[in-house]
């Protein structure tokens, strides 16, 4: 008898339901607030993995792409895609769910990198990522050119050197 998937080691689900005082004016869910639950959804994730303190790095672009209402429920998921030496990348989605009315949305969705440190706050190495599915073998591999893009954005990394880059815009 087959046994169903276990999800990643690293996978967490975080559930919220939008209530008046996350909202602006018009009842949508205050951007601000999503980051926040989102930056807690994906820290847990990276400290699944690492079984360490993990601190936000940075965020990749977030975009709004549908409003979240009041009363909807909004559901994150996240996974580590890759780790490197202190850090690790993780992918993140939201949907929101009006359940009255029977629909659910996609709405965001953002990579995140978090450092691992020790109770110093020093960066401390972090057990690498074995990927097993399909869609987590392509998000392993495609971590690397997001890594040294961000690495080239933040100016700590010469775009000579980032050749995970160079090599999507070489033509045979």
């Amino acid at each position: 008898m087959l046994k169903p998937k276990q999800p990643h080691q690293s996978e967490v689900t975080m559930t919220e339901m939008v209530l008046p005082n996350d909202t602006n004016t018009l009842n949508n869910l205050m951007g601000g607030r999503l980051l926040h639950w989102m930056d807690i959804c994906a820290a847990i994730s990276a400290q699944k993995h690492s079984n360490r303190i993990v601190v936000t790095a940075s965020v990749d672009n977030v975009s709004f792409t549908e409003p979240i209402r009041l009363g909807n429920i909004v559901t994150m998921r996240a996974k580590v895609t890759r780790a490197f030496n202190s850090s690790m990348e993780v992918f993140l989605e939201v949907w929101a769910e009006d359940i009255p009315a029977g629909q659910r949305v996609s709405t965001n969705r953002a990579f995140y990198t978090f450092v691992a440190v020790d109770q110093n706050g020093r960066p401390i190495e972090v057990p690498a990522l074995q990927p097993e599915t399909d869609e987590e073998k392509e998000l392993h591999l495609s971590a690397l050119r997001r890594r040294q893009l961000r690495l080239v954005l933040a100016g700590r990394m010469s775009p000579a050197d980032a050749t995970e880059l160079k090599a999507l815009f070489q033509v045979a």
